[in-house]
């Protein structure tokens, strides 16, 4: 795990080094007054998940249904993104790191929020930095909006005069881990220590 635990303390110095502040992580969580975490029904059960049908980085159309074989674990940004997705990205891969031979057990799913860039031949330019298993997941504007929706996320487009693709994409940052059945287990934002997160994956691996 040496090579887990050097990215680890990379992620932690960027952290630390004010790469991301506080404040704009907070902004990224919670817009107008409503937290974009998961919302529960009266019985317990979030709100977070539904059908979809999407196309992976190979250009394969695949849907939730795709993945139904083993948990999964979601992130949504987009490749143009400057500093919170690779951040989030890195947990991500250091986490699964940390899992050893139960990583298998998991699809790690990064689905654009900026379709209209994001094709499936520059996702699987940008899913090969960060880990192996990890699936890029894009669609029609209309496919991704549904999905987006379905999770609870936030996106939005705004103008950027200074980012390399002309606009930027304002959006939630957090992981949701999703049982096989497409239901809702546990979620995590993108500051989560990854070891405390491949715990906390262990636990509901080994039930």
């Amino acid at each position: 795990m040496e090579d887990s635990k050097i990215r680890k303390r990379l992620i932690i110095g960027a952290l630390a080094a004010g790469l991301i502040s506080a404040s704009a992580i907070s902004a990224l969580l919670f817009r107008s007054g409503s937290a974009h975490v998961p919302q529960t029904r009266s019985s317990g059960e979030a709100l977070v998940g539904g059908p979809f049908t999407l196309t992976n980085h190979l250009g394969e159309t695949v849907t939730d249904e795709t993945y139904s074989d083993k948990y999964k674990l979601f992130y949504f940004g987009f490749t143009y993104c400057p500093d919170v997705c690779p951040l989030s990205l890195q947990i991500m891969a250091v986490a699964l790191e940390e899992l050893g031979p139960l990583n298998t057990q998991i699809h790690p799913l990064f689905v654009t929020v900026d379709p209209e860039r994001d094709t499936p031949e520059s996702l699987a330019a940008y899913v090969a930095q960060f880990h192996p298993n990890l699936i890029g997941l894009t669609g029609t504007v209309d496919q991704i909006k549904a999905v987006t929706s379905a999770y609870r996320v936030y996106a939005r487009k705004t103008q950027d005069p200074a980012s390399a693709g002309e606009y930027t994409m304002d959006h939630s940052s957090i992981f949701y881990l999703m049982a096989p059945d497409g239901s809702y287990v546990s979620h995590f934002t993108h500051v989560t220590d990854p070891e405390a997160m491949a715990r906390e994956i262990t636990q509901v691996l080994k039930k």
